[in-house]
């Protein structure tokens, strides 16, 4: 009889797996992302990235959890003792972005409580920066806590915490039960509300038109295969400890593809919903689209404020759902994030659940409360920068590197998931992860270090963002590397696991 954990039914594994993969990437990075990378020609390389590294990634990791049964850490011990530590760093990668995730939900659920009133009047920009963030200090500096910000984030950990208390079944499958159908039917309400704006046809022509001249540019490939990566929750240890909670029969291939296309689907109505929006704007203003896009914090908490104010009608009803959409879709992805590290410690430290809930959750809590301070947002920013392109990317260059070429596992993985799965792996399965993927990951992580390294120490305003030398090698670089080093000192440290201990015992007698 196995002990671990179990989802209740297979649509609580995929609902749990797609509110992971939908985040607040696929509303705010998504839309600006296919826009500048060729519009509507964009989605030729989107989709071959996402047959060539995203749902093959997908298949593997949900193979490697359900082969192996335990998190992320355990998952890499079984496969090979010298490989543990890749489970460790991408648990660590997981636990730095969580710190700083929070944050962001926390603002969302300010928002939302602001669009009743329109509380950030018509300069939206200084209202997010100078009255909300109270960003009064130079990077690096942190200043006094920012109440607006900190009383939100208790919040968030207190709902997210709470739910992992209860469990995998009744915590984290009836949690994304309830938010994933919430934030679908609010965000089919937003897209149509925001297909009926005056404008919002020069909007969706903008983000449907095929610019295929850039289809011959490798940025826009690169553009491609990184938003595969980072909106699929793949590479940090996510699907891993997801799928070592399925039951023993499962399709994992049919999953895979079921939680890809659910992904994709959602990004693709969230460019309809935004590009609407960014259509009414430019025809509210008199200018082009081209003049009113952007992506990331800026679209969410200063140009979609900007553009409620404008609305014709029920402008704080569509401000409401729009920052609770944000807020779904956050603790969707934040209580997949923090369960990794949850049950990494659970594994390899043979201690209870609510323990680990309590002790990893409650550090990752007490550190966000940095980036609820004056000076958080330059913190916020720099980590979610060199975490996400040195530490997401570089963990999944090195997962399947060390997967498909050292340990050479792809033909165990395949027979495994062939096993149980009505959609059979074959040669583009093993070609994809092989080669494809390893390529466009190292193409992509050579680039990038390049582009930031070798700017280090050249002048102050080379760096990311023109921060200092000294507050990128801080702020940045050392939380990108403190991720790696101390998922070594995790791997190091002795098993505490009875599992780990019978294994280790059967093969000194073996010996």
């Amino acid at each position: 009889m196995e002990n671990r954990s179990q989802w209740g039914t297979r649509a609580g594994f995929i609902f749990a797996a797609v509110g992971s993969a939908i985040g607040l990437g696929n509303i705010w990075r998504f839309p600006a992302t296919a826009y500048e990378s060729g519009g509507g020609a964009f989605f030729i390389p989107y989709l071959i990235a996402l047959l060539t590294a995203g749902i093959p990634i997908l298949i593997m990791e949900f193979t490697m959890g359900h082969k192996y049964r335990g998190s992320a850490p355990l998952t890499y011990r079984k496969m090979s003792k010298g490989s543990e530590f890749i489970g460790w760093w991408a648990v660590l990668v997981a636990f730095v972005i969580s710190t700083y995730y929070s944050v962001i939900i926390a603002w969302a659920i300010s928002y939302s409580i602001f669009s009743f009133n329109l509380n950030w009047g018509a300069d939206t920009e200084t209202f997010l920066f100078a009255d909300y963030l109270n960003l009064t200090v130079d990077a690096g500096q942190t200043g006094s806590f920012v109440p607006g910000v900190l009383i939100p984030l208790i919040i968030v950990w207190a709902v997210v915490l709470g739910i992992l208390f209860k469990g995998v079944k009744k915590g984290i499958e009836i949690a994304n039960r309830i938010f994933i159908p919430a934030l679908v039917i609010i965000f089919l309400i937003i897209v149509i509300r925001a297909i009926t704006l005056p404008g919002a046809i020069d909007g969706l022509e903008a983000f449907f038109a095929p610019d295929f001249s850039k289809i011959g540019d490798p940025d826009v490939w690169v553009a491609a295969y990184g938003q595969i990566f980072f909106s699929l929750s793949i590479a940090f240890a996510i699907m891993i400890t997801y799928s070592s909670y399925l039951p023993k029969k499962t399709d994992l291939t049919n999953n895979a593809f079921i939680v890809g296309f659910g992904n994709s689907s959602f990004e693709l109505l969230a460019g309809i919903g935004v590009f609407g929006v960014l259509g009414f704007m430019a025809n509210q203003q008199g200018v082009a689209v081209d003049e009113v896009v952007s992506g990331g914090v800026g679209l969410a908490f200063v140009v979609f404020p900007a553009i409620i104010n404008e609305f014709p009608a029920l402008n704080e009803l569509f401000g409401f759902l729009f920052f609770a959409s944000l807020v779904l879709a956050g603790l969707s992805s934040l209580m997949s994030i923090t369960e990794t590290y949850v049950a990494g410690l659970v594994d390899k430290f043979n201690i209870s659940r609510s323990k680990a809930v309590l002790f990893g959750g409650g550090t990752a809590a007490v550190i966000s409360l940095l980036f609820a301070t004056q000076g958080g947002l330059s913190f916020l920013d720099a980590a979610d920068y060199f975490i996400n392109q040195f530490g997401v990317a570089f963990v999944g260059l090195v997962e399947v590197v060390v997967i498909a070429w050292f340990l050479r596992k792809l033909g165990d993985f395949k027979e495994h998931a062939n096993e149980i799965s009505d959609i059979k792996l074959g040669w583009w399965w093993t070609l994809s992860l092989s080669v494809i993927t390893p390529l466009v990951l190292g193409y992509t992580m050579y680039g990038l270090f390049k582009q930031n390294l070798l700017k280090l120490f050249e002048t102050d305003s080379g760096n990311y963002g023109n921060y200092s030398d000294t507050f990128i090698l801080f702020g940045g670089w050392f939380v990108a590397a403190g991720a790696l080093v101390i998922g070594v000192l995790l791997a190091l440290t002795k098993w505490k696991s009875s599992e780990v201990a019978e294994e280790e015992e059967k093969k000194t007698g073996e010996g």
